[in-house]
């Protein structure tokens, strides 16, 4: 019986799109890796197949309809749509890497040295990591997991917290006994600060003094950078307890003050909430069991046995 798709020129349908994008032939060809002329040919299937221009071309010059507009929305949103549903079948396969978008830093620092028992444990699952600060849009993307540091706030995503965190004063050991331990209020003009956007020194200074410093005081945005940094000794930084605990435990920076202070922001888990972690609950293999019914229990399981951190993070003795 023949469908109502049959003859519908959906092939038409994304160069139209890529057309109207671009409002060229030529890039819309570049952007499809296709050839100018089969754009064109694309176009006229499309505006034979409803009887109405799309588009004025005027030499190079292209310009959409009043019929272009009003089919454009309905166009991407159906496109969208499309690939939303091909993303959602993707993340209901069975076999392949569990993919997790996180932080440089917290993959650098916190979690590969970590990573280790969670191999040695669950052999059989292939972790693939992927880092970005950007948002994810799982609807776009093959990541099934995101590890974020932020307030929780996701619009249309579902988020469990993991870590809190704190700021804590650190330094190498040889530039703390040059300068001294740098005390919470006290003044920081006299010492040579690392200034971070997400580790501001502007939260441990005193406010009336934070042009005196701030000229001065380099600034690296890399929070791995950052500490990196310190422990070639150049300069103090306020760094998160989370990514610091292994260079103190090496020695390589030290505390360089007594205080902590409670971050506003925490690491968290972000998906999708759709039930595609269902599959690795009712999966037949033993890649696939383990992950019950919610998102990254394997490797929030594994992490916490192996870290010697609560996974749930509480305030070091140290500064309780």
């Amino acid at each position: 019986m023949p469908s109502a798709y049959d003859r519908l020129p959906l092939g038409s349908l994304r160069v139209f799109e890529a057309v109207a994008a671009h409002l060229s032939f030529s890039e819309a060809a570049d952007a499809l890796n296709v050839t100018p002329a089969a754009v064109s040919q694309q176009i006229k299937t499309l505006e034979a197949y409803i009887q109405v221009p799309l588009f004025r071309r005027s030499g190079r010059r292209v310009e959409i309809t009043e019929e272009g507009l009003e089919l454009l929305p309905a166009v991407r949103s159906g496109l969208e749509k499309l690939e939303s549903a091909l993303q959602q079948m993707k993340h209901h396969r069975r076999a392949g890497p569990l993919q997790i978008s996180l932080l440089s830093s917290f993959l650098q620092i916190w979690l590969l040295p970590r990573i280790r028992s969670f191999r040695r444990k669950y052999p059989d699952i292939e972790l693939r990591f992927h880092t970005s600060r950007a948002l994810v849009d799982f609807s776009r993307s093959e990541n099934h997991i995101a590890i974020r540091f932020g307030r929780g706030d996701y619009p249309n995503m579902h988020s469990e917290k993991l870590l809190d965190d704190w700021l804590v004063p650190v330094a190498s050991p040889d530039l703390i006994k040059q300068h001294g331990m740098i005390e919470r209020g006290a003044s920081l003009s006299k010492y040579p600060l690392l200034e971070s956007g997400d580790e501001p020194w502007h939260v441990w200074a005193q406010a009336d003094e934070e042009a005196a410093w701030h000229s001065r005081a380099p600034s690296i945005e890399d929070s791995a950078g950052l500490l990196a940094a310190a422990e070639e000794g150049l300069g103090y930084a306020l760094g998160r307890w989370t990514l610091v605990t292994r260079s103190l435990q090496k020695g390589t920076l030290k505390l360089a003050g007594t205080g902590a202070l409670p971050y506003a922001s925490a690491y968290h888990f972000v998906f999708w909430p759709f039930p595609r972690w269902r599959i690795f609950a009712n999966g037949s293999s033993p890649r696939q069991r383990p992950f019950r019914d919610r998102p990254g229990w394997i490797l929030e399981r594994a992490l916490s046995e192996s870290s010697g951190w609560s996974w749930r993070g509480r305030l070091p003795r140290d500064f309780g």
